[in-house]
């Protein structure tokens, strides 16, 4: 009895705060409970403090040909002074690439293009996906029939493939790499939207919400929306490193960024042949976007375990 007469005591405004003070503590706890989201997170936070301070990190412009500045051979190993590399020599930690310019300053200069290819073509295929799933999975019949039929088409072709086709006939340059990219992920977004309303809508407060009157656009983006966006995130996190190693494919194939951009499958491109005479042009931005997709992979696998009840539910 004193425990209930102390709950009814409190302020109300003190009793609606504390459940979703709750539920977010429960979800930072539940993330940085798991060591992979953890390291993710280390890993991507470094990935932008490169991106930011690219400037300041790189010692040399990633474009700029050291021809006639200083006395460097074309695909120079390393040069690092710590490690036993003569003084006498400039240093190039990564070495120096076939057009006489510094691996390490175009590998640091390439994060801020892995950053924007990631989140610009997740964030287009989440918004057009999104929305398109939403709509197919309010709603139902003709609608959505029609919505996810296109869906699936786009979903039986394999995605790297359709998306050369399309760069095959936007031209190659990196924007439109990114829109084909773009492009042929907003099917995955669409269906894991359209189940999540699907469940939604079925829940006690959109029938209130239906019961007073309330229009079926409110009821769509006020409602069921803010409520559904949980797995759309995880997958758009998951998503980013997808994006990043088609990007990088596409590069590869010299259908997306073209030289001297710094982007990393540009770099593997233009020095494939040289994985024998030359590894280390291969090897750092290999390296670079296996780290960069492992970090958005850690980090996309720690927050699907912190933002799912089920799971929450077993550890507790």
């Amino acid at each position: 009895m004193s425990a209930v007469r102390t709950q009814e005591a409190l302020p109300a405004t003190w009793v609606e705060e504390r459940a979703p003070r709750s539920t977010r503590r429960q979800f930072v706890e539940g993330l940085f409970r798991k060591r992979s989201a953890v390291v993710g997170m280390v890993m991507l936070g470094s990935l932008i403090f490169l991106a930011i301070f690219a400037d300041v990190i790189a010692p040399y412009d990633p474009i700029q040909v050291l021809i006639g500045i200083e006395e460097v051979a074309r695909r120079a190993p390393p040069c690092i002074h710590l490690l036993g590399c003569p003084a006498d020599q400039p240093q190039h930690i990564f070495g120096i690439d076939g057009n006489v310019r510094d691996l390490f300053s175009r590998v640091v200069y390439g994060s801020r293009f892995s950053l924007f290819i990631g989140f610009s073509t997740v964030g287009f295929a989440i918004i057009i996906g999104g929305l398109l799933g939403a709509v197919a999975g309010f709603a139902g019949g003709r609608s959505d029939n029609l919505i996810m039929r296109v869906m699936d088409v786009l979903l039986a072709f394999p995605a790297l493939l359709l998306a050369i086709a399309i760069v095959a006939v936007l031209g190659p340059g990196l924007i439109n790499a990114l829109l084909a990219i773009g492009i042929v992920s907003i099917p995955v977004y669409a269906r894991v939207m359209r189940a999540s309303v699907l469940s939604a809508k079925e829940m006690d407060y959109v029938q209130a919400a239906t019961a007073v009157g309330a229009s079926p656009t409110r009821i769509l983006f006020v409602h069921i929306l803010p409520n559904s966006v949980t797995p759309i995130i995880v997958q758009g996190t998951l998503g980013i490193a997808t994006a990043i190693l088609e990007a990088a494919a596409l590069s590869f194939l010299g259908l997306g960024a073209q030289p001297p951009t710094p982007e990393w499958g540009s770099m593997l491109g233009t020095e494939r042949n040289q994985v024998f005479t030359a590894p280390h042009l291969v090897f750092f931005p290999g390296l670079a976007i296996m780290l960069t997709v492992l970090a958005f992979n850690l980090l996309g696998d720690g927050l699907r375990d912190a933002l799912d009840p089920r799971l929450r539910i077993v550890r507790t």
